[in-house]
């Protein structure tokens, strides 16, 4: 059976592996969710990465201050540095999604 070519490989790619994480994984997922932020900041994920993320995480439930806490514990971690480029990241990745929306409007 031939699978027919999509407009968008990399995201169904991305999807894909988004979903299969979530049904092999133990946590529940807001806590999946948060600990891929964590992740996103550890590797210094750009802003599309954040996009992607942030509105799954929405959508399993977790709030702007859970974010701002997974922030707060990695600091010691990963640093200053990276946390404030995850910050402005995820300022960034918030601005692409309201440009997004007007368009759709």
């Amino acid at each position: 059976m031939a699978v027919e070519p999509s407009e968008t490989p990399v995201l169904d790619l991305l999807a894909g592996m988004t979903a299969q994480s979530f049904e092999a994984s133990s946590l529940d997922p807001a806590t999946l969710m948060l600990a891929r932020i964590a992740a996103l900041v550890a590797v210094d994920a750009p802003p599309a990465s954040y996009l992607m993320n942030l509105g799954a995480a929405t959508e399993a439930g977790v709030d702007v201050e859970q974010v701002r806490g997974v922030l707060t514990a990695v600091a010691p971690i990963v640093g200053t540095a990276r946390v404030a480029s995850a910050t402005g990241n995820i300022v960034r990745a918030l601005g692409l999604a309201l440009e997004s929306a007007e368009l759709d409007e």
